[in-house]
């Protein structure tokens, strides 16, 4: 009997190619279509989904390299529940400790509760990776739609919501070259939104006006408005911009502490420009400490038109996002594609509304007049 060389194993098959396939809206990724694109069967997908440690190196990292940039989340919700409709939204907001947000969302409450959908709040505080740690939870237990806020994302939470299957609509932000929307918006341009906040102040009279911000770097919204007054300051062409910002959260405290810093450098401003309104409360703070007349001394406009806006001394002028309409339209896109009906508009570009009050001149050249109720 003649001996046989042994075997030769077979080499390992490689993984194919992974194409992004256009879903449509009811379409989920599969565990299925991860194996594919891996290049191996389902049923080792899913033992590295339980037991990662059971899989070869090799195959883990085709598997989890596959998930990675496909977005995938594994369905939590088994066997003939997978199957049946979801009735809940998850919407994710930076912070709920300010009321910036919670018009917005108590209007999408209300719109969902009216259809049967109950929503699912989490909270990113301004982090990336939180929002993403969220994103992931969330599509794990099959929401019917997802609402985010802003379009700054990492690059695996685009993923995710790309191939969730659901309806996601990005709000407070409108899409750029930048950073394009992952299906549905609502927002408006902050950019624009910190030059109109600069170009008030001048019309009314300034004529070197500074500007405070906080979470800048973590809040890329504020960083938007930051370069919209920025861009303001140099068409104007007065002088350089005088731009001071902190890490921190805005709060009053913080708005004291920059002013200081600003009038420590800068004694002859005349005009400020704040990220916000609870930062623009400690101008005036300061402002009255020092014995500065606002506005003749020293103009102050701030963002949001938050509760205390309209009854600080002087009261506040601001700018007012739409945060009604956001959560009116969010919850009107989502709904209709639930429905099955196609959204003839899928991006909504907003204007602010400038409230002119107590803490800034009349806008002698657009003929503005002092709104003194809020």
């Amino acid at each position: 009997m003649t001996a046989q060389p042994p075997a030769k194993p077979f080499p390992p098959k490689p993984a194919k190619p992974i194409r992004k396939k256009t879903r449509r809206a009811t379409e989920r990724l599969t565990m299925t279509d991860v194996a594919n694109a891996a290049g191996v069967s389902p049923s080792t997908v899913s033992l590295y989904l339980r037991k990662p440690e059971a899989v070869s190196e090799e195959l883990a990292t085709r598997v989890r390299t596959v998930i990675d940039q496909l977005g995938y989340v594994p369905n939590l919700v088994a066997g003939s529940l997978a199957a049946a409709k979801s009735r809940t939204v998850g919407v994710i907001l930076p912070s709920i400790t300010n009321s910036f947000f919670a018009e917005t969302y108590n209007t999408l409450q209300s719109a969902f509760q009216t259809a049967h959908y109950q929503t699912l709040l989490g909270v990113s505080e301004f982090d990336p990776e939180r929002e993403e740690e969220l994103i992931r939870a969330f599509l794990a237990w099959s929401p019917a739609a997802v609402v985010v806020t802003g379009l700054h994302h990492t690059e695996r939470t685009r993923a995710m919501l790309r191939s969730s299957g659901v309806p996601v609509v990005e709000m407070w932000d409108i899409p750029s070259a930048q950073t394009p929307a992952v299906d549905m918006t609502v927002g408006f341009s902050h950019f624009e939104v910190g030059r109109r906040q600069a170009s008030h102040l001048y019309d009314q009279g300034s004529r070197k006006v500074a500007y405070i911000g906080a979470a800048v770097h973590q809040d890329m919204r504020v960083r938007s408005r930051t370069d919209g007054y920025e861009d303001e300051v140099r068409r104007r062409g007065l002088h350089e911009p005088i731009a001071f910002t902190a890490p921190d959260t805005a709060s009053t405290p913080v708005g004291i502490w920059l002013i200081d810093e600003v009038f420590a450098l800068h004694p002859d401003i005349d005009g400020v420009v704040c990220s916000n309104d609870a930062m623009a409360l400690g101008v005036l703070f300061e402002a009255n400490r020092r014995g500065l007349s606002v506005p003749d001394d020293l103009a102050v406009i701030g963002f949001g038109d938050l509760t205390f806006s309209a009854a600080c001394l002087p009261p506040l002028s601001t700018v007012r996002p739409p945060q009604r309409e956001i959560g009116e339209l969010a919850a009107g896109q989502i709904l209709a594609r639930l429905n099955g009906t196609t959204v003839a508009q899928p991006h909504h570009g907003l204007d602010c509304e400038l409230v002119v009050r107590d803490s800034t001149r009349p806008d002698a050249a657009a003929g503005v007049e002092r709104q003194r109720a809020g």
